[in-house]
């Protein structure tokens, strides 16, 4: 059941995700067509702060949902409603926090922004939409971690689908008919608000005691465990945004926001595919959550080392796919006036394989609730990427902020990782650790290098025609090598296995 969980919710959170960045492709395009590229990159750069605001939840969702995993598999439905109505309180009190303190940050948008065209007004007023469109997830949103926590995200991954088709057509006629970007923000902002309250509708739904009244408390322990990991948490949700959330911050302050604006259509691809397979494997939180709970730790580490085969093979052909395809894509779409140097490309992947490979172990890491015990790993994280990305910029501009994330990614790798997670959960040697990531890292460059060359020996000078070629050289090279490598591997049988199991038994089903 819990196979068959997970591959569900992957399942419809891969269609989900894919339909977020193809519909995201067009939506740029006509973004870029009518509003421009300083535009697109202030649209980033706020998206970027008010996710840096969104630190103030404090990770209390992540910490609820692993609390969850007990009571929903036991059917304990009264500490459930405990559980939700303390979500829904303190959820409440985020929001508020999150409108203050952006409130707090407008006198200053002007310094943050740096060298612009847009006038200061319209600055603060398209950054209180973005501030209102961010407070607004949060009222409504705090049911959806039920269904996580019961293995039904695929039941979000769906009404999400609805969402993206209606709100994204809206965008695209609107911003083609009137070129307004406030109008695009509150389409947004409309469009947020009826996904959670539709969410909300199927959670009721599908568990009607939520709407009883709530006669239990929390108990002491309950809130303490809940303490403790928010505490936690919160230097991780802090030194995830320093890490991941601040670049767009440094270019603009240092190059300008029109360079946020040409990183941006690098960046939407790279998001996109990074947010896919990061749901992906977000969907096997709640399994693994229980895997640990019922199993040894020697099945654990059985299935961790499935998982970590299926991060690589997906982090290893898709960041071959980057630098094949990036540059033929941005070419044909947005045109050759919008590509940046390739030594950019080639450490945006470097950084991009480093980041998805993380999926695996953080999976495990979060449905163990390992949020204390590391607690100061993501500030020192934090204070590596800061000052490495501030000294490179100088020396490599725009490659240089990406080469401080990478150096700060390699402390999760390297140290935090081995320590706190695989040897705290499955009492392993962290030599194995080192021998496995060393191995499939190698494999990679092996891989990626491979590709690369032999596409660069085939060019066309017709942009589609090169993109398609590209396309069709990153499918094959890659994933032949690693089948060639995989094939007697007891991994790679294992997934066979499986695939060919549930496609059987779906076929039996439509018989």
């Amino acid at each position: 059941m819990r196979t068959y969980n997970s591959f569900k919710n992957m399942v419809f959170s891969i269609i989900s995700n894919t339909l977020t960045i193809l519909i995201g492709f067009v939506v740029q395009k006509v973004f870029l067509d009518t509003l421009g590229t300083e535009y697109l990159g202030l649209n980033s750069l706020y998206t970027n702060i008010v996710s840096m605001l969104a630190i103030a939840d404090l990770g209390i969702g992540t910490a609820i949902i692993y609390n969850l995993y007990e009571p929903i598999a036991k059917n304990k439905k009264d500490k459930i409603k405990a559980l939700m109505s303390f979500y829904k309180k303190t959820y409440h009190i985020i929001s508020l926090i999150i409108f203050i303190f952006g409130l707090i940050l407008l006198p200053f948008l002007g310094i943050i922004v740096g060298k612009t065209t847009i006038p200061n007004q319209e600055l603060i007023i398209l950054f209180i939409l973005f501030l209102i469109d961010t407070v607004s997830s949060y009222l409504l949103s705090y049911k959806r971690s039920l269904l996580y926590a019961d293995q039904k995200s695929y039941l979000i991954s769906i009404v999400h689908i609805g969402y993206l088709i209606i709100m994204n057509s809206l965008l695209i006629a609107f911003l083609l008919l009137t070129q307004n970007f406030y109008l695009y923000l509150i389409i947004k902002i409309i469009c947020r608000i009826l996904e959670n309250v539709i969410i909300s509708i199927l959670a009721n739904k599908k568990y009607p005691y939520l709407k009883e009244k709530n006669n239990e408390k929390l108990s002491k322990e309950i809130k303490n465990d809940i303490i403790l990991k928010v505490k936690g948490l919160f230097f991780h949700k802090l030194g995830s945004f320093f890490v991941l959330g601040t670049d767009n911050i440094l270019i603009s302050i240092f190059l300008g926001v029109s360079v946020v604006g040409l990183y941006n259509n690098y960046y939407l691809i790279i998001y996109a595919l990074t947010t896919l397979i990061c749901q992906g494997f977000t969907s096997f939180t709640a399994s693994i959550g229980n895997l640990l709970t019922l199993e040894s730790k020697e099945k654990s580490y059985q299935i961790f080392k499935r998982i970590r085969f299926l991060n690589f093979w997906i982090a290893g052909y898709t960041a071959t796919s980057i630098l094949v395809v990036m540059e033929s894509f941005i070419s044909f779409w947005y045109g050759k006036t919008y590509l940046l140097d390739t030594g950019v490309l080639i450490v945006l992947v470097l950084n991009y394989y480093l980041t998805v490979m993380r999926y695996n172990i953080s999976t495990f890491k979060e449905a163990a609730g390992i949020f204390h015990e590391d607690r100061y790993i993501p500030i020192l994280e934090s204070v590596i990427n800061i000052i490495a990305s501030l000294i490179l910029l100088k020396f490599f501009g725009l490659a240089g902020v990406f080469l401080g994330t990478i150096l700060s990614n390699l402390l999760l790798h390297l140290y935090s990782y081995p320590k706190y997670v695989f040897k705290k959960l499955f009492n392993k040697k962290i030599l194995d650790y080192f021998k496995s990531i060393i191995s499939y890292f190698l494999l990679f460059i092996i891989s990626i290098t491979i590709t690369y060359l032999i596409s660069s020996l085939i060019t066309f000078n017709n942009p589609f025609i090169q993109m398609i070629t590209n396309i069709l050289i990153s499918l094959i090279i890659p994933n032949l090598i690693y089948y060639l490598v995989f094939r007697n591997k007891d991994e790679y049988k294992y997934f066979k296995k499986t695939i060919k199991k549930i496609l059987s038994n779906k076929l039996k089903g439509a018989r």
